[in-house]
């Protein structure tokens, strides 16, 4: 597999931008996200399969951690991340978002990162654009969660020319199978822009698992080509497929504002 490149090496991350609470004991999957080794959903998951000790004894869901105690998962012991890092990545066509390492797609190998990361979403393995990596498992929800109403743009083509009536449904909801909730549903509101015979732009705050592929087929459409160049205020800019940067103090500052609300 061919690594991620790094666009700027002189570049470091700005540290102690983003904020969190602190308190005397952190809950543990709080604990597993900060160091790193997982999101808080990850590590609540590691939790129940009765992966992850404190002091030597099987932790339980709910429990805390404190300064003077080490904790484990697989046997390999963990601690909060000294440097939290926030990085833009071009995924290509061909990576899988996910950090199963039985994958032989998956983005943490193809980062192949001094430390451990993971990706804030995902972007199907088919599709390719900005995603963002990380070790701050605090932050994921924060941007994920769709009540929070966090944006990410997409430039897609489809393989034939569509009206306005295609915009405008596209527009207004289209009604797809929500396999999470295992229901029919219809999607929210969102902008879509037509920019060319065959493509069109889309602003959308919902994160369905490969929604606009499903809403595109339901309306008679196939997507041909599918590129995310926006995540709420952070941009692919010029990262070419395959390269990576870190975000910038600005991005942070703003990020750091916006997940604060």
């Amino acid at each position: 597999m061919k690594h991620a490149v790094q666009k700027d090496t002189t570049l470091k991350q700005k540290q102690g931008i983003i904020r969190h609470e602190t308190s005397a004991s952190l809950r543990l999957n709080k604990f597993v996200s900060e160091s790193g080794y997982a999101s808080r959903r990850g590590a609540d998951r590691l939790i129940q399969d009765g992966l992850v000790m404190i002091n030597g004894q099987v932790a339980e869901v709910g429990s805390q951690v404190f300064p003077q105690d080490t904790v484990s998962v697989r046997g390999e012991t963990i601690k909060k991340a000294d440097d939290l890092v926030y990085i833009a990545l071009n995924k290509p066509v061909g990576i899988t978002s996910t950090t199963d390492s039985k994958d032989p797609s998956n983005i943490v190998d193809f980062m192949n990162y001094e430390s451990t990361i993971f990706p804030i979403g995902r972007l199907d393995k088919d599709s390719y654009g900005l995603i963002l990596m990380t070790n701050d498992g605090d932050i994921v929800n924060k941007i994920l969660r769709e009540e929070y109403g966090h944006d990410k743009e997409y430039i897609v083509s489809v393989h034939k020319t569509f009206d306005q009536e295609f915009i405008n449904q596209m527009q207004s909801g289209v009604e797809i199978y929500n396999q999470a909730a295992h229901t029919h549903e219809i999607t929210q509101a969102c902008d879509v822009e037509r920019i060319g015979p065959k493509t069109f732009k889309i602003i959308l705050k919902q994160g369905l698992n490969r929604q606009i592929r499903r809403m595109t087929k339901a309306l008679g459409y196939r997507v041909t080509s599918l590129k995310r160049v926006r995540i709420m205020h952070v941009s692919l800019d010029n990262l070419k497929p395959g390269e990576w940067r870190y975000l910038t103090e600005s991005e942070l500052i703003e990020m750091n504002h916006r997940i604060s609300q």
